[in-house]
């Protein structure tokens, strides 16, 4: 499973850590980004230990939203040195997540 970022956790799990960390930024009402969901799951298990990979509900977060511009979502933040390096919004395939991944690893 994805890990869970929140406003509270979001420095130490993603700004400071020194892998990529994908952050998929989401909602329970936002239909496409329950339909990547599942593909967020599946790239959390394939780079396990390698990629940080987690979901931070914008809507229980608003403080990541907020630092970070999120105004159409699912959008997508690869996160490495603290800084965003990458973004993808709305939903895509699986191919474009791992493109990246595999750019900024």
């Amino acid at each position: 499973m994805a890990l869970e970022f929140t406003d509270a956790n979001f420095q130490e799990q993603v700004l400071s850590s020194d892998k990529l960390s994908v952050v998929d930024c989401w909602a329970e009402w936002c239909g496409p980004c329950r339909a990547i969901g599942p593909v967020i799951d599946d790239l959390s298990k394939e780079y396990e230990g390698r990629v940080n990979v987690g979901k931070v509900n914008v809507d229980h977060n608003p403080e990541i939203s907020i630092n970070y511009g999120i105004t159409s979502i699912p959008a997508i933040l690869f996160f490495k040195g603290g800084k965003i390096v990458d973004k993808l919004v709305g939903a895509q395939p699986k191919a474009n997540f791992v493109k990246k991944i595999e750019q900024h690893m």
